[in-house]
């Protein structure tokens, strides 16, 4: 941590947590300004170290962005992981008063990007490397497992530490851990898989050698994993489905603010979709406690989807092998999801969610 050079006429600037102001602590908390008693602000040692980052990611001399500097996030010590902080906004939260799953799944993408824009990546494709660039490769999720076992509200301080590893010789895996930033309670874990596009042929690329030197060198050097229990969730393998289905929306169509960067429907958009064949009853009595969906097929803009949903049955275990964060077995709904074509029925992705009882 960055320190003022007469700490005893420092202090914190008070940080309001839902309504209410914070007693004076004994030192600055991370990404909080701190300003001396002469005047002068001091920055903390998380802007400090996102501006030293900044200034690596740019070779060395040139001047942070001004997002760059604002952001309350940076690389760790070794450089191997990447940390930020998030306030949750009012337009942010859904009818339960606390964060939708959808927020939450931007706010993974977000630090990703920021984690491969701090390491020197380019965002104009998602964490491209100068060699993917040279050969128009892009990278696509294959697949997104997320669990929450508490939802932030609105006024919340959400902290996310993200970071990626290598997957095989196809693709890579990213991986993040969710705390409350107010008492460092773990609040969600979630981790994804992503293989390599042709953007001009749409075609799946295997990972050349000259791309993983430029990707690897950024990551842990053993496997490090948000879920480590044999048996998780995240492993999980969804099985094909077929009519008819339990529950399903008709007729979605991806709206143009739905496309991202690299032209396709962003990933985020799918959750809704699955989402919008969940019977009344369940949104009504329960929340989402873990999603899980497989990409199978990209979605452009002029592309018509159905969204169908089935009982699964005769499952009622934890799906993170973690027993407090499980709820009781009796009060667990499971299901699972297919989003498809409407013309030709072919399948663009499937899932599975798990929804435990909202507490009233």
């Amino acid at each position: 941590m960055l320190r003022c050079h007469t700490p005893p006429q420092c202090g914190r600037a008070p940080l309001r947590h839902h309504g209410r102001r914070e007693a004076h602590p004994a030192a600055a908390a991370p990404g909080v300004v701190v300003r001396c008693a002469r005047g002068a602000p001091q920055v903390s040692g998380l802007e400090a170290a996102t501006k030293a980052a900044a200034a690596r990611a740019h070779g060395g001399g040139a001047r942070p962005s001004l997002a760059e500097r604002l952001r309350l996030g940076s690389l760790l010590e070794d450089g191997l992981s990447y940390k930020e902080s998030f306030i949750v906004r009012c337009y942010e939260v859904g009818i339960n008063k606390t964060a939708t799953v959808e927020t939450i799944a931007n706010l993974l993408q977000e630090v990703g990007c920021n984690h491969a824009q701090s390491v020197g990546f380019s965002t104009d494709g998602f964490a491209t490397t100068t060699t993917m660039r040279k050969l128009g490769l892009i990278w696509v999720t294959n697949r997104m497992h997320i669990e929450i076992y508490k939802y932030p509200a609105w006024g919340d301080v959400v902290e996310i530490e993200t970071w990626c590893q290598e997957d095989g010789r196809i693709g890579t895996r990213r991986d993040w851990i969710l705390k409350d930033l107010a008492n460092g309670e773990v609040i969600g874990r979630a981790t994804s898989k992503w293989v390599m596009m042709n953007q001009n042929t749409r075609r799946l690329q295997r990972v050349s050698d000259d791309v993983r030197d430029e990707v690897f060198i950024h990551c842990p050097r053993t496997p490090r994993l948000a879920f480590p229990e044999e048996n998780n969730g995240s492993l999980k393998k969804i099985p094909i489905l077929s009519d008819p289905a339990q529950y399903s929306r008709l007729g979605l169509v991806p709206r143009r603010a739905d496309l991202d960067m690299n032209q396709h429907v962003n990933n985020v958009t799918y959750i809704g979709w699955v989402l919008e064949s969940i019977p009344q009853d369940i949104i009504d009595t329960h929340e989402l406690q873990t999603i899980t969906l497989d990409y199978r097929r990209e979605c452009q803009h002029d592309d018509i989807v159905d969204s169908l949903t089935y009982i699964e049955e005769g499952e009622g275990k934890s799906m993170n092998g973690s027993a407090s964060a499980a709820p009781h077995k009796q009060e667990e709904q499971q299901f699972l999801h297919c989003l498809r074509f409407a013309g030709n029925g072919d399948e663009i992705n499937r899932g599975r969610t798990v929804w435990r009882k909202l507490a009233r």
